[in-house]
């Protein structure tokens, strides 16, 4: 349920009326907007009254909310979600461009990388440490030895850095992590998301491989309800019949997010597709349909990665594509 305020309510007028839901046993989420105040009303709102809420002096309109996730609905927060990340902004008109490699392999890959895709115009940094893979028997990632060297490179660059975890264990080790990583396999991993809402930490939430849009805005939900709302969510593609491409890139899921919620939606074409010659057309067109930024993988000799090296692009590729996405972002800005 939510309760929309008239113009001109008192702050004093407003907070009586939340301790009044509150003292209902329902819990109470305030979106101040630049032209409206919003309640939200979380919790079993059967005891209040709809009728006498409505009838208050103060109150513009009732509406009950008929889908699940309540936190994450755009109805509870009629204005964009911007994620702050160290200065660097992610929704609300503000794009970013997240680079590196699928996994951190050496000291000099993950720097060399790292300045390659500053220079490039990327504004934030992933690296895989811990790295789920299908098969035992492929390459892990360098866990914490990783970690620490992702952590270098952040040093050098100043970028902040992305990378996934794994196992809520893990946790103290990401400390000094700017954003954490859900991925795919985990995004149904509910105790791990109960876990991250406890944090303050940026969580990046990935689309799992055969979850619909309102799944991952349910796990975003787990995230929410535990206090945290820093929360980017990430459209990577979903398993289809079709075996061309690695997944299906839902680009339908990018303007269909955005009604649905407030959160920042960005899309990784690298994992959705597979293939590096996609990862140039499928950018484009994630930007031209309202994404607000791209996770894009980069290596430095991807012949020689030990991960994903055939849906990796080199620097130079990389840079190509940047410089094609600002073209497309400034088209569709005035329009």
């Amino acid at each position: 349920m939510i309760a929309v305020l008239k113009h001109g309510v008192s702050e004093s007028q407003a907070e009586n009326l939340i301790n009044w839901i509150k003292a209902q046993d329902v819990d109470v989420h305030l979106s101040e907007g630049q032209y409206q105040t919003v309640i939200g009303l979380i919790g079993d709102t059967t005891k209040i009254d709809i009728d006498l809420l409505a009838s208050l002096e103060i109150i513009e309109s009732v509406t009950r909310i008929s889908e699940p996730f309540k936190s994450a609905n755009r109805k509870f927060h009629p204005d964009d979600t911007v994620v702050d990340i160290n200065g660097i902004k992610v929704g609300g008109g503000n794009f970013q461009i997240i680079a590196g490699p699928c996994s951190i392999e050496s000291p000099e890959q993950i720097t060399e990388v790292a300045r390659a895709v500053k220079e490039a115009g990327a504004t934030l940094l992933r690296g895989g440490a811990f790295k789920p893979r299908t098969s035992p028997y492929d390459f892990q990632g360098l866990k914490g030895e990783g970690l620490e060297l992702l952590l270098h490179a952040k040093e050098q660059t100043g970028m902040p850095i992305v990378t996934e975890i794994m196992n809520a264990n893990h946790l103290p080790m990401f400390e000094h992590v700017d954003v954490i990583q859900v991925g795919a396999r985990n995004m149904q991993n509910f105790e791990l998301l109960k876990e991250l809402g406890r944090t303050k930490k940026v969580i990046l939430l990935k689309r799992g491989l055969a979850n619909t849009m309102k799944e991952l805005l349910m796990s975003a939900e787990y995230i929410m309800a535990g206090g945290n709302e820093n929360i980017i969510l990430c459209e990577r593609g979903v398993r289809t019949f079709e075996t061309y491409t690695r997944n299906t890139l839902d680009l339908a899921a990018v303007p269909m997010l955005k009604e649905l919620t407030h959160l920042p939606v960005v899309v990784d074409p690298s994992h959705a597709t597979g293939l590096s010659r996609l990862v140039k057309p499928m950018s484009l067109a994630a930007a031209a349909c309202g994404a607000d930024g791209l996770m894009i993988e980069v290596h430095n000799n991807p012949q020689k990665a030990l991960c994903d090296g055939a849906q990796s692009l080199t620097p130079e590729q990389f840079r190509d594509v940047v410089s094609a996405v600002n073209k497309i972002r400034a088209v569709v800005k005035e329009l």
